[in-house]
């Protein structure tokens, strides 16, 4: 049992330091809100994530984490310092690593006994080494610090399960004793640990994340190409699913990735290339295929119907996944704002992330159309005129074709997650279009043709 200390509560830093608690570890997590921290010792996360606070009311009510703002009190007697901070994309594309500049410094003032420092944040290759002589420049006390990086891998809506039950573990050291401690750290967890130098695992980490990334990108391409040349998708998918060098996952074609890593990730290993005067052509063309894909269902409608203005438009799902409520470079920020200025009347549901999405576009009128945050997907769905689907929400899957067709004035729908089988909404007189597949017959409007669609 170590004294673990975690700077960050976000989705790196909190999973992480409820995990170590939960193997056994003793954790002090450190923010710099008071009222954020009063939230978590009364077992409130401020993320969404399944699982999170069952584990958070469990160890705290054990004793082993608890949560601070008291920064100094907290690093000067710990064993490991875990760092996981926002690292935010900057205009030009590089990271910002300001937050874990303060960081540093403030362990590097506070510590009192011979601590190893742990970056998990994702960060530039190279940026363990700047860290670790950052500290050594403003060190108050003569003692052991060294820096190790030690990249996450978890993805937002499964990240207890994948800190917990992950796949490897790779952390990226420059001496034995940093190897070992960090080791000794994961060793109750029983995973496989890719031991490498520092650059090594920073590497790692944006070659893992921009690979994933770059495998969305390919099959959206393909999808496009499809629905072109009269193949489908899906199909496509299955046959290359079978060949073991290729694999099942991420073959799913839709409206491009979100959330806080594929797309900072992406453009953060480009701008390191360019910053080294190399240029990868691999990474910015997924890049840019992912920029154009998320208004793909947008251009799609735009061919379709005359104009949006004083149409009811039913969107479901706001977040850039099911699972968490994180809209960060989610479609829907890329696709509301479309409708919005073509004079939409917006009725969305999202089940977790309505609040954060009203955060950015308050209920009410915004120019010629509106916003209005419902709670269940009936209130969406009554008597709009056209569907966009954003995210593949449960609530969103067991919809079944028959209730489009009962519920909406025109079952006109645009599907960016390919939810529904083609043959299934064809058979109940849908108009439908995905990603990559042939759209359904139009639709016949209920009890009449909605002059809507074609004069408004």
């Amino acid at each position: 049992m170590l004294n673990i200390v975690v700077a960050g509560t976000g989705y790196v830093g909190l999973v992480a330091g409820v995990c170590f608690a939960e193997i056994g570890h003793m954790v002090k997590c450190v923010d710099i809100n008071q009222d954020k921290v009063e939230k978590m010792k009364s077992g409130v996360s401020p993320i969404h994530e399944t699982g999170l606070e069952e584990l958070m009311i469990r160890n705290y009510e054990f004793g082993r984490i608890d949560y601070t703002i008291d920064y100094k009190a907290a690093y000067k007697n710990a064993d490991a310092i875990f760092i996981g901070v926002g690292t935010p994309e900057q205009p030009d594309g590089s990271a910002n690593l300001s937050h874990i500049a303060t960081v540093a410094r403030q362990i590097a003032e506070s510590v009192e006994k011979d601590c190893l420092v742990v970056v998990k944040s994702t960060v530039p290759v190279g940026t363990n080494d700047k860290v670790e002589q950052f500290i050594q420049d403003f060190l108050v006390n003569d003692v052991r610090v060294e820096v190790a990086s030690n990249p996450e891998f978890l993805a937002q809506g499964s990240a207890v399960h994948d800190t917990l039950y992950a796949e490897r573990i790779v952390i990226g050291t420059e001496s034995k004793w940093a190897e070992e401690l960090l080791t000794k750290i994961y060793e109750p967890f029983n995973i496989p640990i890719v031991s490498v130098n520092r650059r090594s695992a920073e590497m790692i980490k944006y070659a893992s994340n921009d690979f994933l990334a770059l495998k969305i990108s390919y099959m959206n391409d393909i999808a496009n190409l499809c629905e072109l040349v009269g193949a489908d998708i899906q199909d496509v998918a299955k046959g290359m699913s079978y060949d073991g060098r290729i694999g099942s996952k991420f073959l799913n074609a839709g409206i491009g990735y979100g959330g806080s890593c594929f797309p900072k990730d992406t453009k953060a290993l480009e701008y390191i290339a360019k910053q080294n005067g190399y240029e990868l052509k691999t990474v910015k063309a997924a890049i840019d295929v992912n920029q154009d894909q998320k208004t793909m269902l947008y251009k799609k409608a735009s061919k379709r119907l005359i104009t949006f203005n004083g149409l009811k438009v039913a969107v479901l799902g706001l977040t850039f996944k099911p699972g968490t409520d994180d809209l960060r470079e989610a479609a829907s920020l890329e696709n509301v704002p479309l409708l919005l200025e073509q004079g939409a009347d917006i009725f969305a549901f999202d089940p977790v992330g309505a609040d954060n999405f009203s955060r950015v576009y308050p209920e009410g009128k915004h120019g010629k159309g509106s916003m209005t945050y419902v709670d269940n997907i009936d209130e969406a769905l009554e008597d709009a005129n056209v569907c966009f689907i954003f995210t593949e929400w449960g609530e969103v899957k067991a919809l079944t074709p028959e209730m489009y067709k009962k519920m909406m004035r025109t079952p006109l729908i645009f599907d960016g997650r390919n939810i529904y089988r083609v043959e299934d909404m064809q058979a109940a007189g849908i108009e439908y279009h995905s990603i990559g597949r042939k759209p359904a017959t139009r639709a016949v409007a209920k009890e009449s043709t909605n002059s809507e669609l074609q004069n408004s």
